[in-house]
Formats: structure tokens, sequence, C-alpha cells
């Protein structure tokens, strides 16, 4: 079982600036991000404590910057933390595939809105159940919309040029700027 990683710093920042930076867009639909999308290959490759890292920091710092923490926070980082163990159990044996990516995302969309869209509110709010369940319906609808848009476009070109990508790797980079610089 991998539990560790020691190259994907770089990668990991990349990622997470690219879901911050979309989702900063003002006017955006509701849910419509590309969170679960980025996660998923990062799961291929980087085990199950990079997975969940990669998941549970990028609403942990997300929320830091925008909102601010709260119980959402918790709830929400574990959720997509979780997710990220879902998604390496997942592909450890599956092609880092667009079918695969959408199968997963769709799934995992599910599960998380149910995991955090029924609980929130009812739990640490006092909403009726019936009121999350039924607000729940069309939010997920738009998160499913969004999965399938950015799993079939986002995670494949993610898995391609940025997780598989050799020069992204810190101690290749570093190599190289000691090459280029004549630092020994």
């Amino acid at each position: 079982m991998k539990l560790q990683f020691t190259t994907g710093w770089l990668k990991f920042a990349i990622g997470w600036v690219g879901v911050f930076l979309f989702r900063l867009i003002p006017f955006r639909p509701p849910n419509f991000e590309p969170m679960l999308a980025t996660v998923m290959p990062f799961s291929k490759r980087y085990g199950l404590l990079g997975s969940f890292l990669f998941g549970f920091l990028g609403i942990v710092l997300f929320d830091a910057v925008t909102s601010g923490w709260g119980v959402w926070t918790a709830v929400t980082a574990v959720a997509y933390g979780l997710l990220g163990v879902g998604a390496h159990a997942y592909f450890k044996n599956r092609e880092a595939s667009r079918g695969n990516f959408l199968r997963f995302g769709i799934v995992g969309t599910v599960l998380y809105d149910a995991a955090t869209g029924l609980t929130i509110g009812p739990i640490f709010q006092g909403q009726p159940f019936m009121v999350a369940l039924m607000g729940q319906i069309p939010f997920t609808l738009m998160h499913l919309l969004g999965t399938i848009v950015f799993a079939i476009t986002v995670s494949p070109a993610l898995y391609r040029w940025v997780i598989q990508n050799e020069t992204l790797e810190i101690p290749v980079l570093w190599t190289k700027v000691r090459a280029a610089t004549g630092v020994k």
C-alpha cells in the first residue's frame, strides 16, 4: 500500500491552483466545478495518502482564502478526501480513460452530494430532511452535469499533461535548474 509521495508537490499545486481559479469565476453555476475531475487523475498516481490529501486540502485551502472555515469545511474536506481514497481504489487496476473517469465521477458525485447535502443542513442548521432532499435534487443534477463535462475533458488532459509529465517532477526540475545555472 502506497502511503507516501515525495515528488508530486508541484503537480498538486498546479491542480489546486487550476481548481481554485475556476471556482473563482463569477456567475459560475453552483456546484459546476472541476474538483472531482482533478482528484481522479491524481488518485491514479499518488496512492491513498496523496489522493486523500489532494481532495481534503483542496477544500481546506479554498475555504481559508474565500469563505473562511466552518463546519461545512470539515464535512466537505473529509468527503472530498474520501472521494480521493475511493478514486484510488477504483483506478488502482483500471485505465485512466474517459469512460472510467466518467463512471467514477457520476457515482462519486451522487455519493458526495448525498453525504454532504443531506447532512450539513439537517444536522448542523436544523433544516428539515425533506427540505434538504428536495433542494438537493436540482443541485445534484447541476453537479452531475459539471462532473460529466469535466470528467471527459479535464480529467484525461490532466492525467496526460500533468500527472504523466515527468518534467514536472521536483527532482527532474531541480536537475534542469542546476544544469541551466551551472550549480552542482
